[in-house]
């Protein structure tokens, strides 16, 4: 609660009057998704002393996403055939571009439709994402990585007694820790850059284990090649960290970060953000990561992961060009190309999922509608037409009113500016539209193809003046 009694007067605000509007585009470029812009450094407390970090160091920073689609995104849905995995991957690169904003994919390995796949994938000739591995941390496995002739491979090292006494049945933090290096080793005398994948880290004791762990893993790179030296992957299994300022360890992702980072020496580009879902912060958690010096977020495709799921890919790649103020060579259309792709092979999206859902920028209030016929910006969150190739829609309902027909009919045609259609014109289609609500009684929303055939028979000369745009479309 905000206290409103002062010692200094309150601040007054006089009105800035003005009969041109201030749309913010600084910000606001419709070009682009909103932009997210900095005015001073984020302050944290850590072991009760204050913390600088520079959000605005994304701009320079490379950062970038990994995902995890064929791997954990596969531990929510039946497998993907070879077929399916080689289209995606293909689908993945040309969504990253030049630049490799996409970096990096993993694979399972152990069974021979993997490996099939992974050498498929390869023999496309993609530099990004890079195909990477995904192993347990036991010396067995890693015999997959090095008949693979992967470079680099994660290992899934849990942290938490939940995972090292309850699942694994270790009688030690050390036994465990031993182990856990013995692989590693392995990894380094081979040439393969180890990833170590922190599971439940959120829920871990970071003084007594993690970060004892992690000085250890850096001793044990400290003379090897920067290309293999190990990585170390952050992993929100339950869902448990928090991006608030103030929260304390484990839940805290700025100071996992700043411990990881900081006290134990792991630079920013050897550290990967992967989180879950389970309390709807997982989105906001990686883009958290990214702003307090984590390189890498690890994301899946429309977030489809282990039960909640994972950081959606499409998602990241908006908050990156958000960040970036610029495209940074990805093609974001090709996002609506895989959610086709997907649900042509039975992935479920919901129709109100950002960015890819069937109504995702469509309205059915009329108010809404208005707004749309006078400016598609007004609600429309940016150039969907330009960066997705999807244009603002309007759904035709008993709230959709004349500016809803309007806006359908234009859409339909794809008419602009001055060819647009004034929804004086279009009376008789409107008022066909309100006699099956107020006489008809309907309930249901009007679908595209009744309102083609309606626009077909009471507007014919329109029709026919139009009808090749449609075409066209």
């Amino acid at each position: 609660m905000i206290s409103t009694s002062t010692k200094s007067p309150l601040k007054t605000h006089p009105l800035k009057d003005t009969t041109t509007p201030n749309l913010l585009e600084e910000t606001f470029d419709y070009s682009l998704p909103p932009l997210i812009k900095f005015d001073g450094p984020i302050v944290e407390y850590v072991d009760g002393k204050p913390v600088e970090f520079d959000p605005k160091s994304v701009k320079t920073r490379d950062i970038f996403i990994t995902d995890t689609t064929f791997r954990d995104g596969q531990q929510a849905r039946p497998p993907y055939t070879i077929d399916q995995m080689v289209h995606i991957y293909d689908l993945l690169a040309k969504l990253g571009g030049p630049k490799g904003v996409v970096r990096q994919t993993e694979f399972f390995l152990y069974t021979k439709n993997d490996r099939d796949t992974l050498d498929r994938c390869r023999s496309l000739g993609h530099k990004y994402p890079e195909c990477t591995g995904w192993i347990r941390a036991v010396k067995g496995d890693f015999r997959l990585v090095k008949e693979a002739g992967l470079k680099e491979s994660g290992m899934l090292t849990s942290c938490s007694d939940y995972h090292i006494f309850n699942k694994l049945k270790f009688k030690s933090r050390k036994e465990c820790m031993d182990s856990y290096c013995e692989v590693v080793d392995a990894a380094l005398e081979a040439g393969v850059r180890p990833r170590c994948h922190l599971e439940d880290l959120t829920r871990a004791d970071i003084e007594g284990f993690v970060l004892p762990f992690v000085d250890r893993l850096m001793e044990m790179c400290r003379d090897v090649p920067e290309g293999q030296k190990v990585k170390i992957r952050l992993c929100d299994t339950m869902g448990f960290g928090i991006s608030y300022p103030g929260v304390e360890l484990p839940r805290s992702i700025p100071k996992l970060i700043y411990k990881l980072n900081r006290e134990c020496g792991v630079p920013g580009s050897r550290l990967e953000w992967h989180g879950h879902n389970d309390f709807h912060k997982v989105h906001v958690n990686g883009a958290t990561a990214w702003l307090y010096g984590c390189d890498s977020v690890n994301a899946t495709l429309f977030g489809f992961g282990e039960r909640t799921g994972n950081p959606p890919l499409e998602g990241a790649i908006f908050e990156y060009i958000a960040l970036k103020g610029d495209l940074c060579g990805i093609n974001t259309p090709v996002i609506t190309e895989l959610a086709d792709y997907m649900r042509s092979i039975g992935l479920p999206i919901a129709e109100n999922y950002p960015f890819v859902g069937k109504s995702f920028n469509t309205t059915s209030a009329g108010i809404h509608a208005g707004g749309l016929r006078s400016d598609e910006r007004i609600y429309n969150i940016f150039d969907t037409t330009k960066l997705l190739g999807r244009s603002p829609r309007v759904a035709i309902t008993d709230k959709s009113g004349a500016d809803g027909v309007a806006v359908w009919v234009n859409e339909f045609f794809d008419l602009h500016g001055e060819e647009r259609i004034n929804k004086i014109k279009l009376a008789k289609l409107c008022r066909w539209v309100m006699d099956q609500y107020e006489v008809n009684k309907r309930l249901t929303s009007i679908s595209d193809q009744e309102l083609e055939a309606k626009t077909k028979e009471l507007l014919p000369e329109l029709w026919e003046q139009y009808k090749h745009r449609f075409k066209k479309r």
